[in-house]
């Protein structure tokens, strides 16, 4: 019975010393992928750049005229307003174009695929960006530069665009984790980085493949996604150098819903990282073994709470046992400070992990919100008034 003790709590703290296994392979790695450079004469790929919006309108000229400020020229911008009043929204430039479905589509898939059956020519290349984004002027170019190089799926760093409540900054601390530990290293580890729903770039023709099939409502469509390409043994890169910004929640009420919807799509897709971790054990492909060991690790939250248990059980059961508990505790926060460092994370988010035990109880209530999170909440409402002056209202130039 102890060695089956001992092999659960191995197993409980694969995602806490995995990321460490990650991190030594990526030093070991002279590159993190194929190389960026091509040829200057080689044309410049054709970018359809795909906006969602639903049931607000209120952020988009802010994210269109981001990507007008980009220092790449050969893309067209489709704003698919889902169910939105468009009667007040308009833009001078030819590449921006407006469309609004008939019916209500209510799916992030089914915007994207809307836009892409409305495309004005036949684009190379397509960018998802949200509406509560902004781009950084040289966003387009990185994404074609790394599709260039041979990829067919790559994942910017998306950044947060409002730093303005604790939950904010909790917010940006926990993306900041995620984005070093499920992006950065993983692919610095000759792994897939991890799909973040936005902020991400695929070939046309790969992206309409993967998602033939996929017809499920509700969010987790970058999550089949992310499966499908890893599973067809892709690599799904990721780049520092194309970055947006997002909105980050900045209130109790949209933290809960918005969880809600997260936790949901986890216990949703958590049947594909089992079978990915097969799939990579019988192909023996390193790739995909990484990536599920990634899709296998449940929300932080639900991890900590396992191993506060296991840690109540070994203090009567087998004490010698929580050393450990302490060698992981050790790696996460190494790690973890690691991923603060390695995004400048700013003063006010170290200010803001002393009330971390209330973002965890309101992730505890989202979770008992996970199963109707779909019927409750669609999508995130953004608070306008959270983004003035922001990252992109004051004038950079």
């Amino acid at each position: 019975m102890k060695q089956i003790w001992i092999i659960i709590q191995f197993i409980v703290t694969a995602p806490l010393w995995f990321p460490l296994l990650l991190w030594i392979v990526s030093r070991f790695k002279k590159t993190s992928g194929k190389s960026k450079t091509f040829a200057a004469d080689q044309p410049l790929a054709d970018i359809g750049v795909i906006v969602t919006a639903y049931q607000q309108i209120d952020l988009i000229p802010s994210v269109v005229q981001s990507i007008l400020k980009s220092n790449y020229d050969n893309y067209l911008i489709y704003v698919v307003a889902d169910d939105c009043d468009i009667s007040g929204l308009s833009f001078s430039s030819e590449k921006v174009v407006i469309l609004r479905p008939e019916q209500k589509l209510a799916s992030n898939t089914k915007s994207h695929f809307y836009a892409i059956q409305n495309f004005k020519r036949q684009h190379d290349v397509i960018t998802i960006i949200d509406s509560d984004n902004i781009v950084e002027p040289n966003y387009l170019s990185e994404i074609a530069a790394t599709i260039k190089a041979g990829f067919e799926a790559v994942q910017g760093v998306r950044a947060a665009r409002n730093l303005n409540t604790t939950y904010a900054c909790l917010d940006e601390a926990g993306d900041m984790f995620y984005r070093f530990i499920d992006r950065k290293l993983l692919f610095e580890a000759g792994s897939s980085a991890s799909l973040a729903g936005s902020g991400m770039a695929f070939k046309t023709d790969t992206f309409k493949e993967m998602l033939a099939d996929f017809d499920i409502s509700g969010a987790g469509f970058d999550k089949y996604l992310q499966y499908e390409l890893v599973r067809r043994k892709k690599r799904i890169a990721f780049t520092m150098d194309a970055v947006v910004y997002d909105g980050k929640t900045s209130g109790a009420e949209q933290l809960v819903k918005q969880r809600a919807r997260w936790i949901n799509t986890w216990f949703k897709y958590w049947s594909l990282a089992i079978a990915l971790f097969f799939k990579s054990i019988f192909n023996f492909n390193w790739n995909q073994f990484a990536f599920s060991m990634m899709l296998l690790r449940p929300p932080l939250f639900i991890l900590g709470f396992a191993g506060m248990l296991c840690i109540i059980i070994n203090l009567f059961v087998s004490p010698e046992l929580l050393v450990i508990w302490l060698c992981s505790i050790v790696i996460f926060c190494f790690l973890f400070a690691g991923a603060l460092r390695t995004f400048n994370a700013s003063r006010s988010i170290y200010q803001a992990l002393v009330r971390l035990p209330k973002f965890v109880y309101l992730q505890v209530l989202a979770l008992f919100k996970a199963r109707a999170a779909n019927k409750i909440s669609v999508a995130t409402k953004h608070d306008v008034s959270a983004y003035k002056n922001d990252y992109y209202e004051t004038d950079r130039n």
